[in-house]
């Protein structure tokens, strides 16, 4: 598949809702999309570390990119900061992230790296403000925290995508697939309806599938069980991804899944990139990727698909949380396309 056909999309703009209170039952489909003001040029996108240190030399490249979209920059405090491996104290992040949650002339929110750090911030955060005039917040890894909270917390949509740290020093030597990859970022926040065309993986179970998408970093998934940002996957469609995972370990997080029951009601499951570690020779696990997922689902009938554009790699493409999408698993390849009915 030719790789200038992976990404499609088109113009649909979509007002944001008003927040109708906090989300938290057991099956949270009649609670209304929240989706956040979509962006315009001359609009402010704030950046700031929740987690890992940053420097602000190594911030430019997005910030010259963000400017070239038309939008403005505003550097929080937490860039530069460093308190052994995190952007900053927790309460100088925790600081930061509120103060642009709070401030109505930011209108997203990019992080600027992972690593750790969002699950040590998260409770400190007032939210009133941001459930008034809700923005988007964007980034993966680490933010599955902030991601699934906000969700679960909220009904708020959310952009999962690359962070400031993925973006190239020089775009004239940068991979066509990472171009289109960070260009995914202003689509989705433009409100272009996000349109994805993967090819086929042996492995994908057919069938097609409606439902909000929800999902992210699978080991920080299975470390919010049972707290505040514990997704609820009923009738969603649920994403998976991971990095510098051996097999077992990926395993005993598939398990979680199943045991809490986050398996049972999917509308379907979509399985990123995987960077796996090596096992040695005595310790060989036995088992491929596939063969764990596929053995966690057996007893299941929605679609399921591999290998999909998002993780720890260049073509990871950005995705709207919490907001609806049709997965279509077929023997010609993958579609997963944004949906929205009003």
């Amino acid at each position: 598949m030719n790789r200038k056909d992976f990404l499609f999309s088109s113009s649909s703009l979509v007002a944001a809702t008003t927040f109708s209170g906090l989300t938290n039952p057991e099956n949270d489909d009649a609670v209304p999309q929240i989706i956040p003001a979509y962006l315009k040029k001359g609009d402010v996108i704030g950046i700031t570390s929740s987690a890992g240190y940053i420097t602000l030399q190594e911030i430019q490249p997005a910030m010259q990119t963000l400017e070239r979209w038309g939008y403005k920059v505003r550097v929080g405090s937490t860039i530069g900061k460093r308190d052994f491996t995190f952007g900053g104290t927790d309460d100088e992040r925790a600081a930061d992230l509120q103060n642009m949650l709070d401030d109505r002339d930011i209108k997203a929110i990019l992080c600027a790296r992972g690593g750790y750090g969002s699950i040590r911030i998260v409770d400190r955060l007032k939210w009133e403000k941001f459930q008034q005039k809700p923005k988007w917040m964007i980034g993966f890894s680490d933010l599955t925290v902030i991601h699934s909270f906000i969700n679960r917390q909220f009904g708020i949509a959310t952009i999962h995508s690359k962070m400031c740290n993925s973006f190239p020093d020089d775009w004239s030597t940068a991979e066509p697939v990472q171009v289109q990859a960070i260009e995914s970022i202003n689509q989705a926040l433009r409100g272009e309806k996000m349109s994805y065309i993967v090819p086929v993986n042996t492995n994908n179970r057919p069938g097609i599938a409606e439902g909000r998408l929800v999902g992210g970093n699978l080991k920080t998934l299975e470390t919010m069980s049972a707290t505040a940002s514990d997704l609820i996957t009923v009738n969603k469609i649920l994403f998976v991804e991971d990095t510098g995972e051996y097999l077992y370990s990926i395993d005993r997080m598939f398990w979680n899944l199943k045991r809490t029951g986050k398996l049972s009601n999917l509308k379907g499951l979509i399985v990123g990139g995987f960077k796996v570690k090596t096992d040695t020779e005595t310790e060989d696990f036995g088992r491929t990727l596939e063969q764990i997922v596929m053995e966690k689902v057996q007893h299941y009938k929605y679609p399921v698909c591999f290998d999909f554009p998002v993780g720890h790699q260049k073509n990871n493409f950005a995705l709207k949380c919490g907001v609806k999408h049709r997965l279509e698993v077929t023997g010609e390849g993958v579609l997963l396309k944004e949906i929205q009915y009003f």
